[in-house]
């Protein structure tokens, strides 16, 4: 009996001592796995925040690629109003040239019909008169000529009867002035050379006499002659 308690003993000590270490395996593994799982939930949270600095970069790019589109629509929305309004513009301009044109059209089929013969009929009546004036014109030449000739020799007559009046009407001592000086008096050339000769006579006297009495009264002053004097005495 004692034997067998013994053995019983025996290995209930054997049977306790595994679970001991069993039981400290599993502290241990308590204490790896709390460490991985504080490891794994600051990964986690390192993860997190880098996840939501991607979502706030990618919702940022996002907002500026939205404003950017929306800044794109308002001047696609500005271009398109504006191209309206030019297309507008075009349009009327379009219009009033096809109505401008729709009315010259219809004037020139007026014309076509009801004044281009007039022209011809004006045209074929002016060739007719030309054909006229073209035989007419040699005799209008001649007698412009002979009218010419007549005016000229009018003229002509004319400036020499106011040259004789203008003459007629100055004094003698101009007219004779001219007459002697100049060669435009309108006198003969036999009445300038006349008096020309009477000028030269009348101042070749004048000239002698006057050279005579210098000379007189040189040689009294040369003599000493007091003329006052003698004649007292």
């Amino acid at each position: 009996m004692n034997a067998n308690s013994y053995q019983r003993a025996h290995q209930e000590q054997k049977d306790q001592v595994p679970t001991a270490y069993r039981s400290l395996d599993n502290s241990a593994q308590e204490r790896d796995g709390s460490k991985i799982d504080w490891k794994e939930g600051r990964i986690g949270k390192a993860e997190q925040s880098v996840s939501t600095s991607k979502l706030e970069a990618a919702l940022k790019k996002m907002s500026k690629q939205a404003a950017q589109y929306e800044f794109q629509m308002k001047e696609l929305e500005s271009q398109l109003s504006q191209n309206l309004s030019n297309f507008r513009a075009i349009d009327s301009l379009f219009k009033e040239a096809s109505t401008g044109i729709k009315r010259n059209s219809k004037r020139a089929d007026r014309a076509l019909h009801s004044q281009i013969p007039a022209i011809e009929s004006s045209l074929e009546e002016s060739v007719d008169t030309l054909s006229e004036l073209a035989q007419t014109l040699p005799k209008i030449r001649t007698q412009v000529k002979d009218i010419r000739i007549v005016y000229d020799s009018g003229r002509e007559k004319a400036r020499k009867l106011v040259m004789d009046l203008t003459w007629l009407n100055t004094s003698f001592h101009e007219r004779w002035r001219r007459t002697i000086f100049t060669p435009t008096a309108p006198v003969s050339g036999q009445w300038k050379t006349f008096m020309r000769f009477l000028f030269a006579i009348s101042f070749f006297l004048c000239c002698t006499v006057v050279w005579i009495g210098l000379a007189g009264a040189y040689r009294a002053y040369r003599h000493k002659l007091v003329w006052g004097e003698r004649l007292m005495s």
